[in-house]
This record gives structure tokens, C-alpha cells and sequence, in this order.
């Protein structure tokens, strides 16, 4: 047999493998999903959403744990977005080429990598002792901001790069400055990989469990946060706490509430596909 026939046999089994690998996936992710919601589906009520936790699993709620949640989302988005879009576009638009540039960039995507709950031993140690913010939903958001900010640069810069050289050069050939240009051709253009980068950084912050239990959040909160400065839980903490109950309400309980963060999460993508498919139809070049 000669090697392009071998060559050709290879690509075959391999794709065929890929191909099995993908339905095998598939097939055990719906068995989750159908699991999650045969058992999840009868305790969704507006009591439930709508409740505080209790030691009884037929009166418990996910109020402040879903509250908490959401706080975490828009103060991490508040915080993470400017500042990570902002590095990936000096990064890429202003910063020099040279060792230092490809060091920083090497250091970026290895922060990527690091564990969550690397990150949540750093926000306790800064925001919770040395800042003196304690296990406040501002803590939750800038340790979590920390996690994500890597995603964000990586994905960002990867976008800027994608845009021609040809749009700033013609840019620049009408008199445009460098972040006139910036502004009004490269951000637009990028758009659609930025908004792609945030969902995805924001949809991993809101399944992280780990950073925010070692900086102090409650797994039991009587209470709806008001403020930054409130204590708080979050969805993946009271997941965690019910699951590890004994009785059978409270797994029932956890089904319920993965829903409730998967419809969320679904939300957010839902967002940022919209957002996506609206700034490339409006794009012109």
C-alpha cells in the first residue's frame, strides 16, 4: 500500500472517529439534560424562584442565591469588559512589537490557564483582607473579573487581528486618526468576535463555585443583597449545598436550580448571538 492510500485510510478513520467522539458527546449531554429536567421540572414554581432557603426543601427557594448571581454578573461585566477590551486594544493597536510585548502576551495566556481557585486565594488575600471588603459581592466581582480578564484579552486581540489591514489603511488614506480609526472601523468590525469573547468569559464566571467559596460566600443567605457591600451566595454554591444533603427534596431542589443557571446561561448567548448577527448586518465596508 503506498502512503497516499495509507494517508487517505488515516484522514478516514480519523474523521470517522471525530464524528463518533462528537455523537457519543452529544448523546451523554442530552441524557443529562433530560435528567436534570425530568427531575427538575415539577419543583419549578414562583414559589421556588421567588423564596428564601429554608431547612425544609418543600419551602426552600433560590432568591438570594439568583439575586446574588445576577449582582455578580453585572458588577464583573461592569469591571472586566472596559478594562480587558481596553488592554486588548492597546495591546494590539499602540503597543510596541518587541520582547517585552511577546513576554506580556505569553504571560496573558498562561494567566488563561491558571486555576480558579488560584484567583480566589488572590481576591481573598487583596480585596477581602488587605482592601478590608470582606466575602461582599464587590469582592465576588473583582476576584472574578481577575479569572476572566485573560479570556477576554486573548479573545479581543484575536478579533482586532481578524480585521484587514486594507480598512485602517483606508482609514488612514482619508485623513482619520489612529483612534478615530480605532473607533469607527476596527471596534465595529471586531465586534462580533468581542461580543463572542465576553459571553464566553461571562458565561464561565457565572459556573465558578471554587474562587468565590475560598473568599468567604454563603452557602446560606436569609437575605436579598442590596449592595456591593452586602454578603451573598450565588446559583453554584446553593447547587453545591443541596446536593450535598442527604434528604431526596433537596437533590430535587439542585435539579430545579441547575435549570434555572442554564437557562441563564442560554440567556447570555442568546444575547450575544443577537448582538453578533445585528453589528455584522449593519457593518458596512
Amino acid at each position: 500500500m503506498n502512503s497516499a492510500a495509507w494517508n487517505r485510510r488515516k484522514d478516514f478513520a480519523f474523521n470517522y472517529l471525530g464524528i463518533f467522539c462528537t455523537m457519543l458527546g452529544l448523546l451523554m449531554l442530552a441524557i443529562f439534560v433530560m435528567d436534570i429536567l425530568i427531575d427538575g421540572l415539577p419543583r419549578l414554581s414562583w414559589q421556588f424562584i421567588s423564596s428564601l432557603p429554608s431547612r425544609l426543601p418543600q419551602k426552600a427557594g433560590i432568591l438570594p442565591a439568583m439575586m446574588g448571581t445576577i449582582w455578580i454578573l453585572g458588577l464583573t461585566a461592569a469591571i472586566a469588559i472596559p478594562v480587558g477590551v481596553s488592554a486588548a486594544i492597546y495591546l494590539q493597536e499602540y503597543g510596541k512589537k518587541n520582547t517585552l510585548a511577546s513576554m506580556i502576551e505569553i504571560n496573558i495566556a498562561n494567566l488563561a490557564g491558571v486555576p480558579s481557585i488560584i484567583y480566589g486565594l488572590l481576591g481573598l488575600e487583596i480585596f477581602a483582607r488587605m482592601m478590608g471588603l470582606g466575602g461582599s459581592l464587590l469582592t465576588g466581582a473583582l476576584t472574578l473579573s481577575l479569572l476572566i480578564l485573560p479570556i477576554i484579552i486573548v479573545a479581543t486581540r484575536e478579533a482586532l487581528k481578524a480585521v484587514p489591514k486594507s480598512i485602517r489603511e483606508g482609514s488612514y488614506a482619508l485623513g482619520a486618526t489612529r483612534w478615530q480609526t480605532i473607533r469607527h472601523q476596527v471596534l465595529p468590525a471586531a465586534s462580533g468576535g468581542i461580543f463572542t469573547a465576553v459571553i464566553l468569559s461571562l458565561s464561565r464566571a457565572v459556573g465558578e463555585t471554587a474562587p468565590l467559596i475560598v473568599i468567604g460566600a454563603l452557602a446560606y443567605v436569609p437575605f436579598v443583597p442590596r449592595s456591593p457591600a452586602d454578603d451573598f451566595s450565588v446559583l453554584p454554591i446553593q447547587i453545591f449545598n443541596w446536593v450535598s444533603r442527604p434528604q431526596k427534596g433537596f437533590l430535587t431542589n439542585a435539579a430545579a436550580a441547575i435549570i434555572v443557571l442554564l437557562l441563564i446561561t442560554f440567556l447570555m448567548n442568546a444575547v450575544a448571538i443577537y448582538l453578533r448577527n445585528r453589528s455584522q448586518r449593519n457593518l458596512k465596508w
